[in-house]
């Protein structure tokens, strides 16, 4: 190999590594130290001294909790083991979301499914009210016999979705073309297993089944480590000074781009970017992130 071609290919190489953009590895934590219940609280089960919960869902109830804090902008994740069996009809939940009303939200759906047919995850993101932007994917593991660690890295620059270390979905600040973007309503996270039998299996053909209740969702981890701010803030008083604002953490690298690549390439079964029924005009957001 020629000697200049190889200083250029050993000069990339030492780019795209300082320009990794990995997330910190997140710190477990007992479920008391972030979050609180928010309904139901008798079907919510406590395991190994909080570092392990159960939500319960029955034809009575499902339940939740919350974050104690409110966040703009950081890097928030949650083990999460799916309700095993036949799970039609039921939803898990993952997301952030703001309180007003043109609120900002950042959703991990987990849509059930009768036994022996896959799960579907379903993200979106609200920004100013508006949502309609959901992605959805089937998962290459089986969600219910292990952990797995869902997370959110969110700044200014971009929203990205991760299954473990797998982007699964980016959302690129669009600002300056007309999109909004999440930037001045601080969000709590919230978590919750409710019934959603109308429209989340099949669109709604499949009901829940009562007979195999309580339905059952795991969850450990309760990493948070974001910007703490109150509910009325518009914006951050550390903006530019933590680690998720970063230059590195402006865009995925090349390895994090082959990965998503190979998500959607594989495993996405629906894009809003690509629906020219409900989008007969591309969304100019789908062109900024790569999704057409």
């Amino acid at each position: 190999m020629d000697s200049s071609l190889w200083t250029c290919l050993i000069l990339l190489s030492l780019a795209s590594a300082s320009f990794a953009a990995n997330p910190r590895t997140p710190i477990d934590v007992p479920f008391g130290r972030n979050y609180v219940p928010t309904w139901a609280f008798d079907h919510i089960q406590y395991l190994n001294g909080g570092s392990e919960i159960q939500l319960h869902l029955d034809k009575y109830t499902g339940t939740g909790f919350q974050s104690k804090g409110s966040y703009l902008f950081g890097h928030f994740s949650m083990y999460i083991k799916l309700v095993p069996g036949d799970s039609a009809g039921t939803v898990t939940a993952f997301y952030l979301s703001s309180t007003t009303a043109e609120h900002d939200e950042i959703d991990f759906e987990f849509l059930g499914n009768r036994t022996g047919q896959p799960y579907i995850l379903q993200t979106n993101v609200f920004t100013g009210g508006k949502g309609d932007r959901e992605q959805r994917i089937y998962l290459w593991f089986d969600p219910t016999t292990q952990y797995h660690r869902y997370s959110v890295l969110w700044n200014m620059y971009q929203i990205i979705f991760f299954v473990d270390d797998y982007p699964i979905r980016v959302f690129k600040n669009s600002n300056d073309l007309g999109v909004k973007f999440p930037f001045n309503q601080p969000m709590k996270i919230y978590n919750s297993l409710w019934n959603a039998d109308d429209w989340a299996t099949r669109g709604g053909l499949e009901k829940t089944d009562w007979s195999k209740a309580p339905f059952i969702a795991s969850y450990k981890g309760f990493h948070i480590d974001g910007c703490e701010a109150s509910v009325n803030a518009k914006f951050c008083d550390t903006q530019g000074k933590r680690w998720w604002d970063q230059p590195e953490f402006r865009d995925l690298d090349a390895a994090q781009w082959q990965k998503l690549a190979w998500v959607r390439n594989k495993y996405t079964i629906y894009n809003y970017c690509t629906d020219r029924k409900r989008y007969p005009q591309v969304p100019s957001e789908c062109t900024r992130d790569r999704d057409i």
